[in-house]
């Protein structure tokens, strides 16, 4: 679950540098969800044949399908004006929508307490986006946007459960974003000019692939109330890679609100664990 983790903080630090070396975000997008795609092939399909792309259910795999990479459009359109921490940081916020979400689609019960800690959540996310403040950028709304499109995700992924193989989940995630995109990425498609552009436009979608793999592999020796801590490493990543690569160092702020996030997801999980429910993580 840790490896998982950095590599999808690698996806994130991939598609920021390539917009800032010039290639747009919908070509970064295919080329995440392509690459996605021909690595889930290549592993699923001599496992379980054609039988990978049978969906029972189509209707949720598209919805499912169209929030992830929606979500991913808006996450790396954020990126293009916020740093790596505070974009991570708002995602961290993913367990507190979830919690409110599943209470109208799922029937899920919340009590007082888990419903204080969502507001103590909420609270958090707010110290780091600071409407009030200088330090606001209109992109936080892409990322407040990418934090409900990943929570749409994650509760289509918890109402597949059961019903859907993980091999059809990925193959159909990263098939229908590719397909989907396709024709807007060939629209604005500009060639890296660089061996280096290149290299990183071609591996983001096996970090994509890789991550999602290291995550499934994780969550199948053991129970995700034991690896969703772990999540919260992630910050650590991303003000590494914010300092060491992008030269930006995470705000008090920042640092502020994603304690408060965290404490109060933890919470979240533990009332979760404690109730003996699964969390729902990146598979």
């Amino acid at each position: 679950m840790a490896l998982a983790v950095v590599l999808f903080t690698c996806i994130d630090t991939s598609a920021k540098w390539l917009t800032i070396v010039g290639i747009p975000v919908l070509q970064i997008v295919f080329a995440r969800y392509a690459g996605h795609f021909i690595y889930s092939l290549a592993i699923y399909l001599p496992q379980e044949g054609a039988g990978v792309f049978h969906s029972n259910a189509p209707a949720k795999q598209v919805l499912r399908s169209c929030a992830l990479f929606i979500g991913t459009i808006m996450n790396f359109q954020a990126l293009k004006f916020l740093p790596i921490t505070v974009t991570t940081t708002i995602s961290f916020a993913g367990p507190i929508v979830i919690t409110l979400m599943a209470i109208p689609i799922l029937g899920e019960k919340v009590g007082l307490r888990r419903i204080i800690a969502v507001c103590v959540g909420f609270l958090g996310v707010l110290v780091v986006i600071q409407p009030w403040g200088a330090e606001f950028h209109p992109a936080m709304f892409l990322s407040l946007g990418t934090l409900f499109m990943a929570s749409t995700y994650f509760i289509m992924t918890r109402l597949l459960a059961g019903i859907e193989t993980n091999a059809t989940q990925q193959v159909w995630a990263s098939g229908i974003a590719t397909v989907a995109l396709f024709p807007f990425a060939l629209n604005v498609w500009v060639w890296p000019d660089t061996a280096l552009g290149w290299v990183v436009l071609c591996i983001i979608g096996g970090f994509g692939a890789l991550g999602h793999i290291a995550a499934t592999t994780a969550h199948r020796w053991a129970d995700a109330s034991i690896l969703a801590p772990i999540i919260y490493t992630q910050v650590f990543w991303a003000a590494l890679v914010g300092i060491v690569i992008f030269e930006t160092f995470p705000t008090v702020w920042t640092l502020a609100g994603a304690a408060i996030i965290i404490a109060s997801g933890l919470y979240i999980w533990q009332r979760e664990r404690q109730k003996g429910k699964r969390p729902v993580l990146p598979e």
